[in-house]
């Protein structure tokens, strides 16, 4: 029987803006606990592939998203209770700033009743640190647990800080970094490519100041046994095997969208087109997910085990799904940064060229007779091509034009981001058949 469970503290980690070290303190803070043998549950806040792999290397533990808009209230309601009640402590790290976004990370945090933990870096300022952790607490309102000041040059600068903030407590500090979390032009650089991730991640923990009193004094969050119930996932690719690409240049996986063709009865292997290896004969669908194709551009043009048992496949009819970095790798030519150009697999006619500035950001939907299945875009990149789009998303916050989906006999590819819990029978379609209208 579930019980009500209130010894784990649940907190919202945000700041004013992105940059203010969110996700530094969020790590710092799963190591800390971790090392201190608590069982440390992180959540992400957003549609964001990057964060949570490094904050599953600070905790151990998978980082799902927490979002009301891609999940909804009752899924994030349950995941929430389900971490309450195994964990003993539970850090969601938020998106932007605290009131950006429709919902925001505020709009998440008043939902559950979940307090507010302010990261404010305070390198140009003292006394102003408490002008904001008080508009941050007032504007909304929120339920403010108090602030984490980062990057404070001494301790006669913490002591300014705590003087300013009045009945707001300092639940930690840390101090300015000499070795920061690597960053490349889509985020941080991921984990497993920086050889010595742990020691970073440690000097983080052994440098961040934890006021122990002012954790326990948090308001702890209770959840019913009703809280749990979910409807059951459907059972749609029973006895399908679904071989998803993953490696450093097919990174970005949604740990739920694996769960989430699991649940659905899909058998999952995995391969690498940058090690050349080929599709397992007995796969019945690939998933082609983002990553950094432009970083492996000359490993994947002479992949060309990959590309021979990628075309087989087409020709079989056998549906591919590739989004965003696995469009990319599918293109006539890849410019990278640099102007290099690099021969791709050839599947679909164009050239993707890199560039330095944003080409798409934000919330989209993918709307098809099987329901609206929800996700993001977020690309540098441009393509030029003479084919015809055989949809679009559409974006959250105005409902215009989206993302192009290009359809290619059993291919369907795109730059969105799909986000399968959102909508279990369109992500199993994907898998089933090359057509979502």
């Amino acid at each position: 029987m579930y019980e009500q469970h209130t010894s784990a503290p649940i907190v919202m980690i945000s700041a004013i803006a992105s940059g203010q070290g969110k996700t530094t303190v969020t790590a710092a803070l799963a190591r800390h606990f971790t090392q201190a043998g608590k069982k440390v549950r992180v959540f992400k806040t957003g549609a964001d592939f990057i964060d949570p792999m490094m904050l599953q290397q600070a905790c151990g533990s998978p980082v799902l998203s927490l979002d009301l808009w891609l999940l909804g209230l009752p899924a994030c309601r349950a995941l929430l209770a389900e971490a309450a009640h195994q964990a003993d402590i539970v850090l969601i790290e938020g998106v932007m700033g605290l009131y950006d976004g429709a919902p925001s990370s505020a709009d998440l945090a008043n939902a559950f009743g979940v307090p507010v933990l302010a990261v404010i870096d305070a390198s140009s300022m003292a006394q102003t640190v408490g002008a904001i952790a008080l508009g941050l607490r007032d504007f909304g309102p929120v339920q403010l647990a108090g602030v984490v000041a980062n990057r404070v040059a001494s301790a006669g600068h913490l002591s300014m800080i705590q003087s300013a903030l009045r009945d707001i407590p300092v639940l930690g500090s840390l101090a300015r970094q000499e070795q920061a979390l690597p960053e490349r032009h889509l985020g941080l650089v991921l984990p497993d490519e920086v050889a010595d991730i742990d020691t970073i991640l440690n000097q983080l923990a052994a440098s961040l100041i934890i006021d122990d009193a002012a954790w326990q004094a948090i308001t702890r969050v209770d959840f019913s046994e009703q809280d749990l119930n979910l409807p059951t996932v459907p059972r749609l690719l029973e006895g399908r095997h679904v071989a998803i690409a993953k490696d450093a240049a097919f990174a970005f996986l949604y740990p739920a969208n694996v769960q989430a063709l699991m649940d659905m009865g899909a058998q999952i292997s995995y391969f690498s087109p940058v090690a050349d290896e080929t599709i397992p004969d007995d796969a019945d669908a690939v998933y082609l997910p983002g990553g950094y194709p432009e970083l492996h551009a000359e490993q994947l043009g002479r992949a060309g085990n990959w590309q021979a048992s990628l075309q087989s496949f087409l020709t079989a009819q056998k549906p591919v799904y590739a989004e965003c970095g696995g469009m990319i790798s599918l293109v006539d030519d890849l410019i990278d940064q640099r102007g290099d150009s690099w021969k791709m697999a050839g599947i679909l006619s164009g050239t993707i060229t890199m560039q330095k500035r944003l080409a798409a950001l934000g919330m989209q939907s993918w709307i098809s007779s099987a329901g609206e299945l929800r996700g993001h875009t977020f690309h540098y990149s441009t393509f030029a091509c003479s084919l015809v789009p055989a949809a679009h998303t559409r974006r959250q916050k105005t409902q215009d034009q989206g993302e192009a989906i290009y359809r290619l006999g059993s291919l369907q590819a795109t730059y969105f981001h799909a986000y399968f819990p959102s909508n279990y029978v369109a992500s199993a379609n994907l898998f089933l058949t090359a057509s979502q209208d």
